[in-house]
């Protein structure tokens, strides 16, 4: 089984590697990260930096898709781009095409969400809309062969839903126990709803004082 993880310049890091940490772990899986080109790609804050090890052209027709999120998308929704090319390519084939975050973008660009009900990070619903897919804000939605996963952790959600798929509730649940992923957060505000008003604020405030500008 080969999975493969797309990365692009500005995505958020987690996005790709909550996936990654319970994808890898199938038995019997090979994980790839590819991107248009191979080297390294710096996520949206630009401190870290992830290596592709292959091209699109490389991993033509993998098992699995996972492509994550982040500021970077934004730049990759035009149709015939290289990222959205692959993605709907690949799809033909795929047993899963899976997206984390604003990676539905991706996805909906390809043509794979038109009128398809599918999440992203709430930020993003809007914009998702736009591209014709209809948003609704469960954390993962799984439509066919298609799943989507809400906001940057939702993707290690996703990806343990998807291991059951593959390999049986047991091996995932012994995969969710070897990563000890057993949230208890100090706080209740991981939704806008939550969260309310002044945090929604605060956070787009500082994000924009985080953001470096696009190179």
């Amino acid at each position: 089984m080969h999975i493969a993880i797309a990365l692009f310049d500005r995505f958020t890091a987690l996005d790709a590697i909550g996936p990654y940490e319970v994808l890898v772990r199938l038995p019997g899986a090979t994980v790839t990260f590819v991107a248009e080109r191979t080297g390294e790609h710096r996520t949206d804050n630009g401190v870290l930096g992830v290596c592709a090890d292959a091209t699109f052209d490389d991993v033509a027709t993998p098992d699995i898709v996972v492509v994550p999120g982040g500021p970077g998308t934004r730049a990759m929704l035009d149709p015939d781009t290289a990222l959205a090319t692959w993605v709907r390519t690949a799809h033909e084939s795929t047993q899963w095409t899976t997206s984390v975050c604003t990676g539905s973008l991706v996805l909906a660009a390809a043509g794979l969400l038109e009128g398809v009900d599918a999440t992203t990070h709430w930020a993003a619903a809007d914009l998702l809309g736009q591209l014709g897919a209809t948003f609704t804000d469960q954390r993962v939605v799984e439509r066919g062969k298609v799943i989507t996963a809400a906001g940057v952790s939702a993707g290690i959600d996703m990806a343990l839903g998807l291991a059951a798929r593959l390999a049986g509730d047991d091996v995932a649940r012994a995969i969710q126990l070897g990563i000890e992923y057993d949230p208890q957060p100090p706080f209740d505000a991981g939704s806008p709803a939550k969260a309310g008003p002044e945090l929604v604020a605060l956070l787009q405030d500082l994000a924009i004082e985080r953001t470096p500008p696009a190179p």
